[in-house]
C-alpha cells in the first residue's frame, strides 16, 4: 500500500513539471504586440547639455554697421567674409612716388559717394581743380556728388596748421594740451570717410620741431576717433621699411598710432616695365589675405586690381620698391 501511494505521488509531480515546462515553452513562442498607444522614445546619442551649440550667424545689417567696403572688388576681396575696413579706423596709405596713393584714395571715396556716403578729401598739395580733373579722367562725377553735399574737396597749407598750433600750444603755456577741430576740419560739413593728403607734407612743415609734430598726430588721430570718422592717411615713402630697406618715420609714432596700413609699391621688372601692387599690411579687428596683388591704373576705369595675380618673393624679375 504504502509503495503504490509514493508511486503515485511521483506520478502527479512528473505530471505538473511536464505541465510548467509546456507552459514556459508557449509563452516564449507567443509574439508580444505593440501598445498601440504607448510610444517608443529613443534615447539620444549625447545629452543636450554637451551637445556644441550652433554658431549664430550674423545678419549682412551688423556688419554693415562695423565695416566699410570700398566698392572695389578687387581690393574688398582681399578681406576675408564678412569683413572689411572697420568703421572709424585710421588707415595708413604709404608708398612711393608715382605709385597710385592719390588715385587709390579718390577711387574709394568715388564709391562711397555712390553708396551715399559723405566723403571729405582734405589736400595738402594738389589744388582742387587737379584733383577734380583726376576723377573726371576715370569718367567719375565729382562735380555732381560736390552738387549733392556728398563731396567735398578742399586744399590747406601745412604751413599754416604749423603755425595753428604753435599759436594753440602757447595759449595752452606749453601743456600740449590742444584741440585739433578748429584748425582746419570744416564745421558745415560731417563726413563719413576722410582722405588727408598728405602726412609727409603735414610732417614737413614741422621741421625740426618733432615733438610738436608728433603732439599734432597724436590729436588728429583723437580727434577722427573720438568723431568715429573712417579715414586714409597718405604718407610717402621712399622705400617700404618691412621689405627690408630702411626709412627713419617722422615723428616716429604714426605706425602705431593707425589701425591699419594699407601698402601701394612700385614694381620695377628686369626688362625696364614698371607696375604696382598693393598689400594690407596691416588692419586692426578685420581678417583679411596677406598677399601682395597686382594693382593697375586703367583709364576710364580708374583702380583695378588682380587678385589672381600674386607677386611672391620666391619669383625673379623684379623689385619692390
Amino acid at each position: 500500500m504504502v509503495k503504490k501511494k509514493v508511486a503515485k505521488k511521483k506520478a502527479v509531480k512528473k505530471k505538473a513539471v511536464k505541465k510548467m515546462v509546456k507552459k514556459k515553452v508557449v509563452e516564449k513562442k507567443a509574439v508580444k504586440k505593440p501598445n498601440p498607444e504607448k510610444k517608443i522614445v529613443k534615447p539620444l546619442k549625447k545629452p543636450l547639455d554637451k551637445r556644441p551649440e550652433k554658431k549664430k550667424i550674423p545678419d549682412k545689417k551688423s556688419y554693415e554697421e562695423r565695416y566699410i567696403k570700398t566698392g572695389m572688388k578687387g581690393f574688398d576681396s582681399l578681406f576675408e567674409k564678412a569683413s572689411g575696413i572697420p568703421k572709424g579706423a585710421a588707415v595708413l596709405v604709404e608708398g612711393g612716388p608715382g605709385s597710385g596713393k592719390t588715385i587709390f584714395c579718390l577711387a574709394t571715396l568715388n564709391e562711397l559717394c555712390k553708396q551715399g556716403k559723405k566723403g571729405l578729401y582734405m589736400s595738402f598739395e594738389e589744388p582742387e581743380e587737379n584733383l577734380i580733373s583726376h576723377m573726371e579722367n576715370f569718367k567719375w562725377k565729382p562735380k555732381e556728388y560736390i552738387k549733392k553735399g556728398l563731396l567735398r574737396i578742399k586744399r590747406f597749407d601745412a604751413i599754416d596748421v604749423s603755425r595753428s598750433i604753435e599759436a594753440l600750444l602757447s595759449e595752452a603755456k606749453k601743456e600740449l594740451l590742444i584741440e585739433v577741430d578748429p584748425v582746419f576740419f570744416p564745421k558745415d560739413f560731417k563726413p563719413d570717410f576722410v582722405v588727408i593728403d598728405s602726412l609727409t607734407s603735414i610732417a614737413s612743415a614741422f621741421s625740426g620741431q618733432q615733438s610738436r609734430f608728433r603732439v599734432y598726430m597724436e590729436q588728429l588721430f583723437r580727434y577722427l576717433e573720438r568723431n568715429k570718422i573712417t579715414n586714409f592717411l597718405i604718407r610717402e615713402v621712399s622705400s617700404p621699411s618691412h621689405v627690408g630697406t630702411t626709412f627713419i618715420e617722422q615723428g616716429e609714432a604714426v605706425s602705431f598710432l593707425s589701425d591699419g596700413i594699407i601698402v601701394i609699391y612700385n614694381v620695377i621688372y628686369d626688362s625696364g616695365h614698371r607696375s604696382s601692387a598693393i598689400e594690407i599690411l596691416k588692419m586692426r579687428g578685420s581678417n583679411f589675405k596677406r598677399q601682395i596683388v597686382e594693382l593697375k591704373i586703367v583709364d576710364k576705369k580708374g583702380i583695378v586690381i588682380n587678385t589672381n595675380k600674386i607677386l611672391k618673393k620666391k619669383q625673379k624679375g623684379f623689385n619692390l620698391t
